[in-house]
């Protein structure tokens, strides 16, 4: 069983061998070397894709310069939403930090699956419900916690990314400057 089939039996609870097997079908094996791009901001995002192995970074310009949204890494999807749901234009750039294995769906079979997939329009709301708790849990963290509980809580979380993303992208992704991340990975390691 697939990253992928595990993901969809356990959170989106997809429990007819048949649904699963036409919504494996959809998904297509892509791969992806170190430093490509998924996608570019302003272009139109055209597909979803789950994170098989490897890093991608979800980041965009301001003010000169890069903001890391995110790190999808195994088991995590990467999309630019607003774009595939919406059709506009893409606010993130998405970019491979090393090489990776997708599962890939396009925009138009994603937009299908309604008609291949009975519970498909019930488990789409539950994908993104969790797409946007995260994004809660995101913000309340920036909102709430100080820069070592960010800190903290994203090493329990996810202790491999300290290891295999550049701790500038981590410090972006946790609300930081370098500097501040520094002091609070030294604090830490005390």
């Amino acid at each position: 069983m697939t990253e992928l089939e595990v993901y969809t039996k356990s959170y989106l609870g997809i429990t007819r061998p048949d649904d699963m097997q036409l919504l494996m079908e959809k998904f297509k094996v892509t791969t992806m070397k170190k430093g490509e791009y998924f996608l570019k901001t302003g272009r139109y995002c055209d597909k979803l894709s789950f994170v098989q192995s490897g890093l991608i970074r979800v980041y965009a310009l301001s003010d000169d310069r890069e903001v890391t949204q995110w790190i999808s890494s195994k088991g995590f999807f990467v999309t630019d939403l607003a774009s595939l749901v919406f059709n506009v234009p893409a606010r993130w750039t998405i970019q491979t930090l090393s090489d990776v294995e997708l599962y890939t769906i396009s925009k138009e079979d994603y937009h299908n699956l309604k008609h291949h997939v009975p519970q498909w329009p019930e488990l789409e709301k539950l994908f993104i419900a969790k797409c946007f708790t995260m994004l809660e849990d995101r913000i309340f963290s920036h909102l709430s916690m100080s820069a070592e509980e960010r800190y903290q809580l994203l090493f329990e979380q996810q202790p491999d990314l300290f290891n295999q993303v550049p701790l500038q992208y981590l410090a972006s992704m946790l609300g930081m400057t370098p500097e501040t991340f520094s002091r609070v990975r030294k604090k830490m390691m005390e």
